[in-house]
This record gives structure tokens, sequence and C-alpha cells, in this order.
């Protein structure tokens, strides 16, 4: 008897962390996005974004993580902790995900995709931060991690 199955659909356990810092700029009030960028610089228009000075983009992934994270079965937890306050948001993978942009990751409520996409269908935009959290995050010297998990 010959077994055969898809290995698409298993997709396994993978954790990937990203550092990143406050900005005086970080007002995080959006409701459908969460972002972090390599940027240094941020005007008060980018109420989504949550951390500059990131030490990975979209671009920059591993391989084998951006694999993963196509996968329309995947389930992606985004943890950010910020002086030992942690706050998770949970999303989908999607096959249409290029992950090519080279500056910026971006968390989505919605389905849309674009190079900057790293999950869809999020249950948590920027605006659901604790303010407490984005408070620390207005101090530039504030240190952050964002740690992706696929299921």
């Amino acid at each position: 008897m010959i077994l055969m199955f898809n290995l698409n659909y298993y997709v396994g356990n993978m954790k990937f962390e990203i550092e990143f810092f406050g900005h005086k700029n970080i007002r995080s009030t959006h409701k459908n996005t969460i972002e972090i960028t390599k940027d240094e610089h941020l005007t008060t228009n980018g109420d989504c974004i949550i951390g500059v000075n990131a030490n990975y983009s979209c671009n920059d992934l591993p391989i084998s993580l951006k694999n993963k994270l196509r996968n329309s079965f995947s389930i992606i937890t985004v943890t950010i902790i910020v002086n030992n306050i942690s706050f998770h948001i949970v999303g989908s993978g999607n096959q249409s995900l290029s992950f090519t942009d080279k500056n910026d990751i971006v968390l989505r409520k919605s389905n849309y995709v674009c190079p900057r996409t790293l999950a869809i269908n999020c249950n948590k935009a920027s605006l659901s931060i604790p303010r407490i959290m984005i408070k620390s995050l207005q101090n530039p010297t504030t240190r952050g991690k964002f740690i992706i998990s696929v299921e």
C-alpha cells in the first residue's frame, strides 16, 4: 500500500523575531493595519506604524518563513513585546503574498495583499494596542520585539 499526501497542507511551527525601536511620532490609531518599518523617520501621518529601525522588512525574511506564510491554511500569530508587555495578533497567510517590500511589514484586518503585507484577516489593528505600550513606544530608546509564529 502506498500512502500519498499533499505536503502543501502541512505547515509546521516556525518562529522568527524582529527587533524595532520607538519614535516620538508613534500614534498607533489606525483601524485596519499595524506596521513596522526599517525607516528611521516617521511623521504623524504614519498612524499605523508602531516601530521604526526594524532589523527586517518583508523582503529580508527567510525563504522558509515566506513559504509557510504563503500557505492559505497558515495561522499566523504576531506577538509584540515592549517593556514586558505583550500583545497578540492572529491572522492568516495567503498564496499571493510576495514579500518584496524592502522597508516595511504590514498586518491587515482586510484581505488586501501588496508587497508589504505579512498577514491578512488579522483580528486586531494598531488602534487595539494598549496605550501604555504606545506611550513607551513614543520614546526613541524603547526597543520592541515583533515575533512571528506560523502554524
